[in-house]
């Protein structure tokens, strides 16, 4: 896959991590879709390494758009516990 096919898989990851854990996220939008994109990225790597499966087989198979929205959520939450940890020592 190319890298535009993961841009678009990881915003749009990002956008569906975002769905399955509402709630108010500093950074907005451009944070969610930079956590997508990272988060496809982890999700991906996480499917080989724990798995030993090639996760990332193509841009319409089940387990990439899987391996992304896991590897998006993972992220969202790591990164809210560390917002709020900063945002509570203030």
């Amino acid at each position: 896959m190319g890298i535009i096919a993961w841009i678009l898989i990881g915003l749009l990851a990002g956008i569906i991590a975002k769905l399955l854990l509402p709630g108010k996220d500093p950074g907005g939008i451009i944070v969610t879709m930079l956590i997508g994109i990272a988060g496809g990225l982890l999700g991906g790597w996480l499917g080989k390494i724990i798995f030993g499966v090639d996760s990332i087989d193509g841009f319409f198979d089940l387990s990439t758009w899987i391996a992304a929205i896991v590897g998006s959520l993972i992220l969202l939450i790591l990164y809210r516990l560390l917002t709020r940890r900063r945002h509570h020592r203030s």
